[in-house]
């Protein structure tokens, strides 16, 4: 989709972090502190990210899970900001969800941290 479309899609935040690759506030999120079952999708093209039974409380404010759905995932490295991460973005629409980092619970031990912006939550 051209990015002229993506803006009238998406709000003003939506758009900042899903298309061009910024965070929200920590704790500022929808998503950083809800305990509602159901499904993450993404909230460019709504394909199923993950699930509210991964979803942990990593104390960093912002939606953290221990492993995706299934493989709606795609990861690259990051080297901005001074720093070496790996980035995960929505497969289907390449839209920038967030970080993953090896600091996470059993059985993974990964921690997806994903922006709230870039989710939506289908509930159970």
């Amino acid at each position: 989709m051209p990015e002229d479309e993506w803006k009238e899609k998406l709000t003003e935040d939506q758009y900042s972090i899903c298309r061009m690759k910024g965070t929200e506030p920590p704790f500022s999120g929808q998503y950083h502190d809800c305990k509602e079952k159901g499904i993450y999708q993404c909230v460019c093209c709504g394909v199923d990210l993950f699930s509210s039974e991964t979803k942990f409380d990593s104390g960093t404010g912002w939606p953290s899970f221990w492993e995706p759905i299934s493989d709606n995932i795609q990861d690259e490295t990051d080297a901005s900001h001074g720093m070496l991460r790996t980035e995960v973005m929505c497969k289907k629409c390449g839209s920038h969800l967030g970080h993953v980092f090896n600091d996470g619970p059993v059985p993974t031990g990964l921690r997806y941290c994903i922006n709230s912006a870039s989710l939506r939550l289908q509930k159970k």
